[in-house]
């Protein structure tokens, strides 16, 4: 089983998320995440979706998103390099004997602290998914009172579209 990172270029119309969405359940298919945005173009909006199985089931995916009325482009963005970044914010346990050390986890992944109360800080971490997985291990101990994810956006790298 393949983790595949799909693009799909829709008409920024009502339903077309549900429609999307509607097609991987009726067919079995699992969304590990999805993204949804203004694209480029006037109109239209970008989906990404993460999904997982071999290069049939990714071939019959795309083919069945291409059924759609309202897709209009569907990219398999993991065939090609790509950047894929992930949003996380994560409020944990600190009092003022833990800080420190949050801050110390912060700084070696680049995140940013976004918010300090009392009893807690939160944290805000950006990267891709293994990333993000590592930072949430990490706070685990200090005790994440509460934990937000965006889910994959991502793009080809280079001049390729």
């Amino acid at each position: 089983m393949k983790r595949h990172t799909i693009a799909v270029l829709v008409n920024d119309q009502p339903g077309v998320l549900q429609r999307v969405s509607g097609l991987f359940g009726r067919r079995g298919f699992n969304i590990e995440s999805i993204t949804v945005g203004t694209s480029e173009e006037a109109g239209l909006s970008r989906m990404v979706v993460v999904t997982t199985g071999d290069d049939n089931t990714l071939e019959q995916i795309i083919k069945q998103l291409y059924k759609l009325i309202d897709v209009i482009k569907v990219v398999d963005l993991s065939a090609n390099p790509m950047v894929g970044r992930e949003l996380a914010l994560i409020k944990v346990s600190a009092e003022p004997s833990t800080r420190p050390e949050i801050m110390g986890v912060v700084e070696t992944f680049r995140a940013a602290v976004v918010d300090i109360g009392t009893g807690s800080m939160m944290v805000q971490v950006v990267g891709d998914t293994e990333k993000i997985d590592a930072m949430i291990e990490l706070m685990k101990p200090y005790g994440i009172r509460e934990l937000s994810r965006t889910g994959v956006t991502a793009m080809v790298r280079g001049n390729a579209k």
